[in-house]
Order: structure tokens, then C-alpha cells, then sequence
């Protein structure tokens, strides 16, 4: 099954697992995000599109990286004038990995969900228990 998502003002063909990179969102690797604004879905001749997104169907994402594009530059000259510039551009990027295309009003499955709220609970246990050792170690 595929869809077609709207994001960044740009539209992408999408299915299940796959990666994707598209423009900057907010967040951290790891996390989990959803695209409501889902443009078409289906398979072959069996394809839903909306008008202009269809309603109900949402599509959810993992965050694989935040990083940055190749650098793209802008060089201007003007012959016989002693005049050039030279620019360079980074587009802010992030990667992300297709996990569920979800119609009819469906919810997210809850590996995903649970991953999501899993992750902030074990990075805040182990800083714990660096400080309790690292006190027990100044005591000493």
C-alpha cells in the first residue's frame, strides 16, 4: 500500500518502511511523528484520493537523524568588473522511516506509541544512578 503525503510543502509517495528525507521537523531521533495531511492512498486501481486530503488517514514516522544537505553554492560574476560572490547554503534536513499508513480514523499501533514513551523513561534512570554513585563516591 502507498500514500501520498503533504509535508513541508512538498508532496512525497511513501509506503511502509520506507526512508525518506525531507525538510526540517522538531524533534530527536527516535521519535515518533505523524503526517495527517495525506493527499491519496491505496494500491494499483483501488487508489482513495481526497479533496484535498483525505479524511480519516494518517501516516506515522520514526525521526532516524536531524542533519544537514550538501552545500549548495551561489557564485555571481560580473566580467571585466572586479565583482564576484560567492555563497553557500545548507538545507536543514531530517530522516525519517515509514513505519504505518493508517485509514479510516485508525490509531498508531502501540509498539510505536509505547517505543515513543519507553525511550524518555530509560534515558532519565540511568543519569540517576550516575549521581546516587557519583555522591557515594565523594562521601568516601
Amino acid at each position: 500500500m502507498f500514500a501520498v503525503i503533504k509535508t513541508g510543502g512538498k508532496q512525497y509517495r511513501v509506503a511502509a518502511n520506507d526512508v525518506i528525507t525531507i525538510d526540517r521537523l522538531a524533534g530527536n531521533a527516535g521519535d515518533v511523528v505523524e503526517f495527517g495531511q495525506v493527499l491519496a492512498f491505496g494500491e494499483g486501481d483501488s487508489a482513495t484520493f481526497g479533496a484535498p486530503f483525505v479524511e480519516g488517514a494518517t501516516v506515522t514516522a520514526e525521526l532516524l537523524e536531524q542533519g544537514r544537505a550538501a552545500t549548495v553554492i551561489a557564485f555571481k560574476k560580473r566580467r571585466r568588473q572586479n565583482s564576484r560572490r560567492k555563497r553557500g547554503q545548507r538545507q536543514l534536513e531530517t530522516t525519517v522511516r515509514i513505519t504505518e499508513i493508517l485509514t479510516g480514523g485508525a490509531k498508531p499501533a502501540k509498539k510505536a506509541a509505547a517505543k515513543a514513551a519507553a525511550e524518555p523513561e530509560a534515558a532519565e534512570k540511568p543519569a540517576k544512578a550516575q549521581k546516587k554513585t557519583e555522591a557515594a563516591g565523594e562521601s568516601e
